[in-house]
């Protein structure tokens, strides 16, 4: 798990539970299987889970488009693109295939019998710049197959993609590990040819894609650009799990999928750490940790509070309001599935007491997390006994 020290806090997200109306232990479910990715619903959208960025025998994976399929059910994921390299086909020799939307097919045939979105795409696959992009929702891959970069990327925009930057800041094709515009980005940009951008892939994160994505206002991506098994390359089931995107939609489809992405409805999360704009972190965090019960603890003026964590994530929360607390130090861990009770300190009994809390394996700008508070509200108060 990652804990990034703090520059600076984000808005507070608030909720309120009173003593007595919301039973301990309210909309928290254990997970069924700890390797399937489940996180809350937001408000009135759907948390999908994603992977839009895998690779296949035909380019330079290891395994059959079939069984991309397979591990993507088995963790939970609703949706997943098969994103072989166009121009990169190191097995062309043992695996001819005149036909780039060959590994779409193979995967949308597997996926029949499930629940699993299969989206046709390609990775374009340039020197620096632009480097490699991923174009989704295409309705015929052979149609980038072109010479110009350019046009390729004319061609994605003419049959409707939606295109993001993959791992611009990979040191292979950026030496120093910095993401950063070059005039071929520029142009790709001004003509709205790019919709988003990796900040994070595979095992790397950037901080200057993240800030690119704020800064051009790019759709925030996370994806697990799997080549080989995805449990031998995040340690599924043994308590690792694969990068996804989580794009909040309006249901499950295809176009609802598509609609979210261009609205820039999504967050990230990897290796326990999610990343994402503040409009949507805060409110995934509102759905994941819920205050479900508080009460003063028998003659005493110190107050105990229940969270309930109903998300994947192990949240890693370091106490930002004015109250000590009584159980632990300054930072706790709330683990996901679970309760979390937490003991406060505020001297005196108080019908309503806020308590605040950084997220800090949440991550909503360069250095920059989110503060989530809980409003614990006991109007029934008795007086503590004397000593």
């Amino acid at each position: 798990m990652i804990a990034i020290p703090s520059r600076g806090l984000q808005r507070i997200v608030l909720y309120t539970a009173a003593l007595g109306l919301v039973a301990a232990g309210a909309g928290a479910h254990p997970a069924t299987d700890s390797r399937r990715i489940e996180f809350p619903n937001v408000g009135n959208y759907q948390t999908l889970v994603c992977d839009f960025h895998q690779h296949t025998v035909f380019s330079d994976g290891s395994v059959w488009p079939n069984i991309r399929v397979q591990e993507a059910e088995r963790d939970g994921l609703d949706a997943i693109a098969v994103t072989d390299h166009l121009e990169y086909q190191p097995h062309a020799s043992d695996i001819p295939h005149p036909d780039r939307n060959r590994g779409f097919v193979i995967a949308t045939e597997a996926a029949a019998k499930t629940k699993v979105l299969v989206l046709r795409g390609a990775e374009v696959t340039r020197a620096m710049p632009p480097g490699h992009c991923n174009a989704i929702f295409l309705q015929d891959v052979n149609g980038l197959l072109v010479e110009d970069p350019l046009a390729a990327f004319r061609e994605a925009a003419r049959q409707g993609a939606f295109v993001f930057w993959n791992h611009p800041s990979w040191i292979k094709q950026t030496p120093d590990g910095v993401a950063r515009l070059t005039p071929l980005h520029e142009q790709l940009l001004n003509e709205g040819l790019i919709q988003g951008i990796e900040v994070m892939n595979e095992h790397e994160f950037s901080d200057e894609s993240l800030q690119l994505a704020l800064d051009r206002n790019l759709t925030i991506m996370g994806n697990s650009d799997i080549h080989g098994l995805i449990d031998w390359a995040h340690d599924v089931p043994a308590g690792g799990h694969r990068p996804v995107t989580l794009v909040f939609a309006q249901e499950r489809s295809e176009a609802a999928l598509k609609e979210a992405l261009l609205a820039r409805r999504t967050a990230v999360w990897f290796t326990n750490t999610l990343v994402g704009r503040a409009e949507w972190l805060d409110p995934l965090l509102a759905a994941s940790l819920q205050l479900t019960s508080s009460r003063y603890l028998p003659d005493t003026s110190v107050l105990e509070l229940v969270i309930t964590n109903r998300s994947d994530a192990d949240f890693i929360l370091r106490n930002a309001s004015s109250y000590r607390l009584h159980l632990h130090a300054d930072v706790l861990e709330a683990k996901a599935h679970q309760q979390l009770k937490i003991l406060v300190k505020p001297i005196q009994r108080s019908p309503r007491v806020v308590v605040a809390f950084e997220v800090l394996n949440a991550v909503t700008a360069p250095g920059v997390h989110p503060t989530i508070a809980f409003a614990a509200e006991v109007p029934e108060l008795t007086t503590p006994a004397a000593n």
